[in-house]
């Protein structure tokens, strides 16, 4: 789940395994595997980096136990 901003100053959590496409139009339009469409105020690089660390984090406790 990543934080993203609305056009309006409103924060949404998405399910970022959602995202269909993403899109710079010039706002950030993300289309979800529903069909339905989010405008958000997060350009696309920060979007993908928002998502990285957010699989980092759910990929973490296994590599710590792949450590052990």
């Amino acid at each position: 789940m990543i934080y993203l901003t609305r056009l309006n100053g409103k924060q949404l959590v998405l399910n970022s395994d959602l995202i269909e496409i993403m899109e710079d139009t010039p706002d950030t339009v993300l289309t979800l595997t529903n069909e339905r469409k989010y405008v958000v105020r997060e350009s696309l690089d920060e979007i993908i980096e928002r998502i990285i660390e957010y699989k980092k984090k759910c990929n973490l406790p296994l590599r710590e136990e792949e450590n052990s």
